[in-house]
């Protein structure tokens, strides 16, 4: 972010442009453009507003402003990724402090997690599916082997008895 900083700076004054006058015309403060050209990341809290502030600074000095910040996303993806594995151990250690201080009642009982449950809506279509599972089977149990009424004069008579229920 410095050589972004002294990049701006470097055209400010290539410009002409006196500090207060660049603050005055861009709405912010002496302090705020001296952290955008020192590269004082720090000072600002948001670091969505600092993008914009770059981009407005940018546009003023007559720069193309998306190649300044495209190199400011640059800049974050850098900070951003190179964190290092004490770091990432050491918020580790303390968030596992932060739980240890929490008061623990001996008479709490700890939870422990419970199994999804299925929405209420779930339970009829349950049940009428298993009813009508439940009617197909009985209904193939107990068909009858169908009898082609055509053939019945063929067939003796001592054996229609057999075949009809």
């Amino acid at each position: 972010m410095k050589e972004l900083g002294e990049y701006l700076k470097h055209t400010r004054i290539s410009n002409g442009v006196s500090m207060e006058e660049a603050a005055e015309d861009l709405e912010l403060s002496t302090s705020q453009l001296e952290n955008i050209e020192n590269g004082n990341v720090r000072a600002f809290k948001d670091v969505y507003s600092l993008k914009q502030y770059v981009r407005q600074y940018a546009k003023y000095l007559g720069l193309e402003p998306e190649k300044v910040v495209d190199e400011f996303n640059g800049f974050l993806f850098e900070h951003t990724s190179k964190i290092s594995l004490d770091d990432i151990r050491e918020a580790q250690r303390k968030l596992e402090e932060k739980e240890e201080k929490k008061i623990k009642s001996p008479y709490t009982i700890p939870h422990k997690k419970k199994l999804p449950v299925l929405p209420l809506a779930f339970i009829p279509i349950a049940v009428l599916l298993l009813f009508i599972i439940i009617y197909i089977i009985v209904s193939a149990i107990n068909k009858a082997p169908a009898v082609d009424t055509e053939l019945m004069p063929m067939i003796k008579e001592e054996y229609v008895d057999e075949f009809t229920y």
